[in-house]
């Protein structure tokens, strides 16, 4: 490389390095006619690796971030748009949950199986529990403030937040990816991709009651629950089609082509939509009425966003962008249209 060449690559290099720098809470002017708009962009800085869960602490507005490869969670306070906290030296965190009974944060850490608790205002080291590997998914049953963490090769374990102790294992065919807990019903249903199945769990006994297969599809990875009108949403992968089911009996309402790699989904109840967030680097956005669904919109992101959470309290979807050549991990932060 001659020096005109190299020093032209150089300007180049530090032109678009910052072109691409973000600066916390960023806004984005909205883009007109679709469903959702880019509100704002909150850098992660020195976030490397791939994020995975992500939960709120709606009382502080606060949002928690699993950044299961850079070892860490971060606390943001989507006030200012800016880190307030970061959780370090974790081993692989996936899933995180705010439970406010206790006023805790619970991490899920995949490469010990660890469980570990933290105060949800002083952030406070509370304790640890084991339960032995790939812990994953984590969720809080609304009727008895207990947590549902999935784990293992197969199985969720009810865990008082309070004491920190394991109430019940579950025992499952297969490692649990997503799972919904519907109060209403007292059941859990849980995704189980390596037994091609959607297993339904009677919480009261801890046992599974059913077991639901749809035909010629795999990898079921995201799920939703709308229980007001008794409909699960699962996004399969293979191929990759959004499934809505009914909550009573797993019967198939309809099929729908979806975007690849599919990690999150969820129902916004006032607008009658479903998000579907991608590892493809896209978000569909469907509407729902009485006869089912039609594709609304696609929404690109970046390559490898595929983890969400929408947040109807605050009428807010987050979506974890990795870093990536000349920009830092960021939380995309989008307002769905009215």
């Amino acid at each position: 490389m001659t020096m005109a060449v190299g020093c032209t690559f150089l300007r180049w290099t530090v032109v678009m390095a910052l072109a691409l720098t973000v600066l916390p809470g960023t806004t984005w002017p909205a883009d007109a006619g679709q469903p959702l708009a880019l509100e704002r962009k909150i850098t992660l800085n020195d976030v490397s690796g791939r994020i995975d869960h992500m939960a709120v602490d709606l009382h502080r507005h606060r949002l928690f971030v699993a950044e299961l490869g850079n070892d860490s969670v971060d606390v943001i306070d989507l006030g200012s748009s800016t880190v307030l906290h970061r959780f370090t030296g974790l081993k692989s965190p996936q899933g995180v949950a705010y439970l406010p009974g206790p006023d805790a944060i619970a991490i899920a850490n995949a490469a010990d199986g660890s469980v570990q608790f933290y105060g949800g205002g002083d952030f406070a080291a509370l304790g640890t529990l084991n339960l032995g590997n790939d812990a994953d998914n984590a969720r809080v049953d609304a009727r008895t403030g207990n947590i549902v963490i999935g784990y293992g090769d197969g199985g969720l374990a009810v865990i008082d937040p309070a004491t920190r102790s394991k109430q019940r294992d579950i025992t499952l065919p297969g490692h649990p990816e997503s799972f919904q807990i519907d109060p209403r019903a007292n059941r859990a249903y849980v995704n189980v991709p390596d037994a091609g199945q959607i297993a339904v769990i009677d919480l009261t006994s801890g046992r599974q009651v059913a077991k639901w297969t749809v035909p010629g599809q795999a990898e079921n990875f995201p799920m939703a629950i709308d229980s007001a009108v008794g409909t699960i949403a699962t996004v399969f992968r293979s191929p990759p089609r959004l499934v809505l089911l009914k909550s009573e009996t797993g019967a198939v309402t309809g099929s729908y082509p979806a975007c690849g790699d599919a990690d999150d989904v969820f129902f916004d109840s006032r607008r009658h939509r479903v998000y579907v967030s991608c590892g493809a680097g896209v978000i569909d956005v469907f509407n729902r009425d009485g006869s089912g669904a039609q594709h609304l919109a696609t929404i690109h992101t970046s390559p490898g966003a595929r983890t969400s959470l929408f947040v109807p309290d605050l009428d807010e979807l987050y979506v974890a962008e990795r870093a990536g050549l000349l920009k830092d991990a960021a939380i995309l932060v989008f307002r769905p249209a009215p």
